[in-house]
């Protein structure tokens, strides 16, 4: 139980309904973490998309829908491209929802999941504290120079996943890394599998997955994919680059058959194009004993011990995936949850998140600076 209970204001990411997929791993961060911080005895208030589901029910946890137009993704624009509000836009309604309700309510402060300026220019203005979970690196000009302002002004309203992902902001004191967490309950340990090789993510090209088809085909394996069709012209692409059958689409799943399904394999792969801020399948598939193989980019390389949960390899090697699939027999699957189990639970991700809130919160000689 925490030495002192909060009341915490969560605004969801402005692309998509929780439970609908479309937020990526926003998702499940967001609610690992509310299930992580209703066992310390946080009192809280989701705000998300209409249509919003969260898998759990608490007294001291409610669940405000709001009605708009996604917000476009910073991730599939281009890197100088402008700000971009839509007519009836989720975006500023999800945050005026939840500073009316944060006022009325006395929350203590309010944390941000989604990743957009508006709420980043907003803070030094606002009377109750708003503070940012950082889900993605620099992944545009204007968003980069959003995170580094708000960090000169008073970096301990920014937290990220991994280092890797802060390195992409140039920030006056060290980060702060809270990392991901994950409900194990939810995730079956198998000691021993010799199922298909899986792949797991939204299926854009920025996840690389015709890397992954490519070391299956080398190989002449099956490679299962789960995710969201984002692109569906790639995703024919990818395909078509492979033998006949060597991809069979798994769709998006819910963790529970998302688990079940991906504990039977041999290995995930992990071949991201991008830095990827921290890797929520590849935690996913340690917790069910399934030792990853993956590019040495991102989060992924800050997540596997290679040679003990798996192995990193250079990025956009192909041949490294291949060679690195040949020594699975090296791998204990034990080692794959023993991990997960240390760092990234539920608990200890709310443990994290609420230190640094704690700490936020603290009076400080905090001033709004020029260089907004």
């Amino acid at each position: 139980m925490a030495h002192r209970c909060l009341h915490l204001v969560l605004i969801s990411t402005p692309i998509g309904a929780l439970g609908s997929g479309r937020g990526g791993g926003v998702e499940l961060t967001l609610r690992s973490l509310v299930q992580g911080l209703l066992s310390r005895g946080h009192r809280l208030t989701v705000i998300a998309g209409a249509g919003s589901t969260l898998p759990f029910s608490d007294s001291r946890l409610e669940l405000l829908e709001v009605d708009g137009c996604d917000q476009p993704s910073w991730q599939h624009s281009d890197p100088t491209a402008d700000i971009t509000i839509p007519a009836n836009g989720m975006l500023p309604r999800l945050l005026e929802r939840a500073l009316t309700h944060a006022r009325q309510v006395g929350a203590d402060a309010l944390l941000n999941f989604g990743y957009d300026w508006l709420p980043l220019w907003m803070t030094p203005y606002l009377s109750i504290p708003l503070f940012h979970l950082i889900s993605m690196g620099r992944e545009s000009a204007v968003m980069g120079e959003g995170i580094e302002s708000l960090g000169r002004w008073d970096q301990r309203r920014l937290a990220f996943h991994t280092a890797r992902q802060a390195a992409d902001f140039a920030l006056p004191a060290p980060p702060r890394v809270v990392g991901n967490g994950f409900d194990l309950r939810q995730y079956t340990f198998r000691p021993t599998a010799d199922g298909s090789l899986g792949w797991a993510g939204r299926i854009a090209p920025e996840k690389g997955l015709e890397d992954a088809a490519a070391a299956a085909a080398a190989l002449g394996e099956h490679l299962l994919v789960w995710g969201l069709k984002e692109d569906a012209a790639y995703a024919e692409a990818v395909e078509a680059s492979v033998p006949e059958g060597t991809i069979e689409w798994r769709g998006f799943v819910p963790t529970a058959e998302l688990q079940r399904q991906l504990g039977g394999c041999r290995a995930l792969i992990n071949t991201p194009k991008w830095n990827e801020a921290y890797g929520n399948v590849v935690v996913e598939a340690l917790a069910c004993g399934v030792p990853v193989v993956a590019y040495d980019r991102g989060g992924p390389g800050e997540l596997i011990q290679s040679g003990t949960t798996g192995w990193l390899v250079p990025p956009d090697d192909v041949a490294g995936l291949t060679a690195a699939l040949n020594r699975l027999n090296l791998i204990k699957r034990q080692a794959c949850r023993d991990w997960v189990e240390t760092h990234a639970t539920c608990q200890v991700f709310a443990e994290r998140v609420e230190a640094w809130i704690l700490a936020g919160l603290v009076s400080g000689d905090v001033s709004i600076s020029t260089s907004l």
